[in-house]
């Protein structure tokens, strides 16, 4: 059984990479690498997998993820159409915990970015002003080489260790099997899921993607993924629908049919369950506090 090859191997002559990559979508494989990745989405919108999470994402993304701990950014759809005009750019750094020296690793002034690295492993989603901070903190290092990058770097990570808008992203620490094979399977479980989630999926289709019996693949998702692939492609659904809601495009029975749900009541019931309120109250508060926000730019 292959190992995977590292995603962005770091030469051994340098500390860390970091890179603006700048592609039409960004890579839909579902991943893992041995090192910490840091990365800021400059343009581009989708969904976000990391661990047993899923998310929405758009320009203004910035994700700190541990070890090996598998994830993608997947674009919409359209991002993949022959035809399209659209683009996306991120900013990423990669490093590993020793790339100062395990020896100083271990020393009382790194506490803080140790418990950094540790709450890592679940991934962690840092917002607000602190986000701001880093983003130019990550586009300045973007032009910087030698011991004034290592420098810049440890004060993008001392900020970050000390910063109360750092959250918590995976519900638990997965330990996924580090194999070619492991990846290509889940890569074909995710990948047919976002391609059929707005059409009816049954676990004996998708089972049959991955040559797998519905017994086994239910087993086997489970442990993978933290979750049942009903649960999974319930929140896929669900993530869809918030990003409908949020563009105020559409009315909230369309909403409901275009993310997946054959009725209205259906819909309105299992959105309730993930996340605590109607359809109708969510759009309402988030027009509300997108309202505000507004408003408030607006006269400072």
């Amino acid at each position: 059984m292959k190992h995977i090859i590292p995603k962005s191997p770091i030469p051994e002559s340098k500390a860390f990479v970091i890179r603006e990559i700048h592609a039409p979508f960004f890579d839909p494989t579902f991943h893992l690498h041995p090192e910490f990745q840091l990365s800021y989405v400059v343009k581009g919108e989708g969904t976000r997998f990391v661990g047993d999470d899923i998310k929405s994402f758009r320009a203004g993304d910035l994700v700190l993820t541990g070890p090996n701990l598998p994830h993608v950014w997947r674009n919409d759809d359209k991002y993949f159409d022959r035809r399209s005009e659209l683009s996306t750019t991120v900013i990423v750094v990669y490093f590993r915990d020793y790339f100062l020296g395990e020896a100083l690793q271990q020393k009382e002034e790194m506490a803080n970015i140790s418990r950094l690295f540790k709450k890592s492993e679940r991934g962690l989603e840092i917002t607000g002003e602190t986000k701001q901070t880093i983003f130019r903190m990550m586009r300045q290092l973007l032009n910087l080489t030698g011991m004034d990058s290592i420098i810049l770097l440890l004060k993008i990570l001392n900020i970050l260790a000390k910063s109360n808008e750092c959250h918590l992203i995976a519900h638990n620490h997965l330990v996924s099997s580090n194999t070619e094979a492991e990846t290509s399977r889940m890569n074909k479980v995710y990948g047919y899921t976002m391609k059929n989630f707005r059409q009816k999926i049954s676990l004996y289709s998708v089972a049959d993607v991955v040559n797998m019996t519905r017994t086994s693949f239910s087993r086997y998702f489970k442990t993978r993924v933290n979750k049942s692939f009903s649960d999974f492609l319930k929140e896929i659904r669900i993530e869809h629908a918030c990003k409908l809601l949020r563009a105020e495009k559409m009315n909230i029975s369309d909403i409901g049919y275009e993310s997946g749900f054959q009725t209205l009541s259906n819909f309105n019931i299992q959105f309730k369950r993930v996340m605590g309120k109607t359809p109708h109250s969510y759009r309402s508060e988030y027009l509300k506090v997108h309202s505000e926000s507004y408003n408030d730019a607006i006269s400072a």
